[in-house]
């Protein structure tokens, strides 16, 4: 709230004041003066220094304007009085203890020329010059955004409307808003304005070529059902694509590999009537539990909680997977439904697996039916593995075929457009809105192609996308990719038997400990034996050079010593030349 600054210099006359301050505003509170000066008006005279409010600014009585006046006394308003505007004498501003909100002082053209005072001091303790700042919007060629100018802004504005009829204001769209147009708004040219942000979500051929400047042919707007696939993991690095459903090649379905017990049963749960074949043996802990070999083939039937004994005879709780074995015969018998109950029941049984048990097993599949990817997805559970057995001649090059197997994790419906590029109209593909941020507005060119003859157009149904974006476009669809759940720890069985073997076979270390336990145990050492004589003082053996055996299997090679001089040649104190001759030949051999 603020509160106004009255002023110090005097009013001359009624009039000049009432013109000047806010009381044409309804929601304001009278306005309060004093008069220097008595006055007399319709023969009541009013003492200097009398306080008036002014309750209503203009009225007419008897054709003069007036205003209408409530004498304030010592107790309260007294009685009122109308003033002619005409009155004059000094008159000052009297505080009253009004105060104005920022929205009745920004609304009231009179109140915005007067100063103002903050009612906490603390806060704003000089006085106040409150002007609302506008905003002027406009719009410019090639910019999406509205341009706001502040009324503060100092600058110098043309008006150039005459001058400029030609210009044609654009206005940049983005892919969300093209998706918005109606569908009569299609097929039409368009230009890319700006292009998809860098590092680009997607690793296909026509990312590169959508620049600023490039010319495009939009041909519809729709809702694409897509899938999310991803190449298996083997040793090259992991692909990951978006694959339209209207893919024209044909697919496989693919085995599915596990390596425990714990994966079949999130198959299970995912889908039921799953069939493997175990390709490892594995064998189980506790008693009661079934082992597996290599080549056996199993139905999957339910996971349950049995109690099993275990080797010291307690009885445990533990998660088991339930499984039928197959054998040879029961694969023959598939084809024919009149053998007999009791003959299937001998030769099926029912396996109880733990789900620690760790193995390798592969999932069979008797069905060898090519599928379209539409209807694939419609007739199995996600994720799926399968395999390109027909690629898709409608495009020239299908990415998908090149991998032996791939994974559908996700199926997606996101919306497109559908667009190609002005010197290709017929090799289209799709700009998905909501993943591509891209700017780009309709032009007035024509379609390259006659009216009426559209060419056939060629859509590209698979995308690559990047490692980074491909965790984020699971995150956004709602299902975040997760790791496979850890294994059960695996139940570790101290075996009876061998315990009771090593207490059957003492060793000589049997007895070797650390503990204090035989410390305590061993027994006391025996007394000191008292001799009266000391022992004798034996004489220790005298310090002789040692001598070794020289090894008489190898030989130490010897360095060639030189010849000393004979001490008693002193007939001549130099070296002949042939002495040294022969001493360098001497050393040339050695070395």
């Amino acid at each position: 709230m603020f509160k106004m600054v009255l002023e110090d210099m005097p009013y001359s006359s009624v009039e000049e004041m009432v013109g000047l301050l806010p009381v044409d505003l309804e929601s304001f509170h009278p306005i309060s003066f004093v008069s220097c000066h008595c006055l007399k008006v319709k023969g009541r005279v009013l003492e200097g220094g009398q306080v008036l409010t002014l309750m209503e600014p203009r009225t007419l009585v008897n054709g003069t304007p007036s205003v209408r006046c409530q004498i304030e006394g010592h107790q309260g308003p007294s009685s009122e009085i109308l003033i002619p505007l005409s009155c004059r004498g000094k008159f000052y501003e009297h505080d009253n203890g009004q105060a104005y909100t920022l929205e009745q002082i920004l609304t009231s053209p009179r109140l915005g020329t007067r100063y103002f005072r903050h009612i906490k001091t603390t806060n704003c303790g000089g006085p106040l010059k409150i002007t609302p700042i506008y905003q002027v919007q406009a719009i410019m060629s090639m910019r999406k955004d509205v341009v706001t100018f502040p009324s503060s802004l100092e600058v110098d504005v043309v008006d150039v409307t005459e001058q400029s009829q030609s210009v044609k204001f654009v206005t940049p769209l983005s892919l969300a808003e093209v998706m918005a147009k109606p569908p009569e708004r299609f097929p039409a040219m368009a230009e890319v304005v700006e292009g998809p942000s860098v590092p680009s979500p997607f690793k296909s051929p026509w990312v590169e070529n959508l620049q600023k400047g490039q010319r495009l042919v939009l041909h519809s707007c729709c809702d694409s059902p897509m899938v999310l696939a991803s190449t298996l993991k083997s040793k090259k690095a992991q692909q990951n694509f978006l694959v339209s459903q209207n893919y024209g090649g044909r697919l496989r379905r693919r085995p599915r590999e596990f390596a425990a017990v714990y994966e079949l049963c999130g198959a299970l749960q995912r889908a039921p009537g799953l069939s493997v074949t175990v390709s490892r043996h594995c064998e189980a802990l506790e008693k009661g539990l079934d082992s597996l070999s290599a080549g056996d083939q199993l139905d999957i039937l339910r996971n349950q909680m049995v109690e099993v004994q275990g080797n010291e005879g307690e009885w445990q709780t533990v998660e088991v997977l339930v499984c039928r074995h197959l054998s040879e015969a029961d694969e023959d018998d598939e084809d024919d439904e009149d053998d007999e109950d009791d003959g299937e029941d001998e030769r099926k049984h029912e396996l109880l697996l733990p789900m620690y048990l760790e193995g390798q097993f592969v999932e069979r599949i008797k069905d060898k039916k090519k599928y379209s990817l539409a209807n694939l997805v419609k007739q199995f559970p996600l994720p799926l593995d399968v395999k390109v057995a027909t690629k898709d001649t409608a495009v020239r090059c299908d990415p998908l075929s090149d991998h032996l197997g791939l994974q559908l994790k996700e199926t997606v419906i996101e919306p497109v457009v559908l667009a190609s590029l002005a010197s290709k109209p017929d090799e289209c593909f799709e700009l998905p809105s909501r993943w591509l941020s891209m700017a780009l507005y309709f032009t007035e060119d024509p379609l390259p192609w006659h009216k009426g003859q559209a060419p056939k157009m060629q859509c590209e149904t698979v995308t690559e996308l990047t490692e980074a974006f491909y965790h984020e476009f699971l995150s956004q669809v709602g299902r975040a990719e997760v790791l496979p759940p850890p294994l059960p720890p695996k139940r570790v069985m101290e075996s009876k038997t061998s315990h009771q073997r090593s207490e059957s076979l003492p060793t000589q270390l049997d007895q070797l400990t650390l503990s204090n336990e035989n410390k305590l145990k061993r027994s006391p050492p025996p007394p000191p034996m008292i001799l009266e004589d000391p022992p004798p003082v034996l004489q220790r053996k005298p310090i002789s050079p040692a001598s070794t055996q020289p090894n008489m299997y190898v030989q130490t090679p010897k360095r060639p010593s030189k010849k000393s001089k004979r001490e008693n040649d002193s007939d001549h104190d130099y070296e002949s030349p042939d002495e040294f001759i022969k001493n360098a030949a001497e050393s040339v051999m050695f070395y």
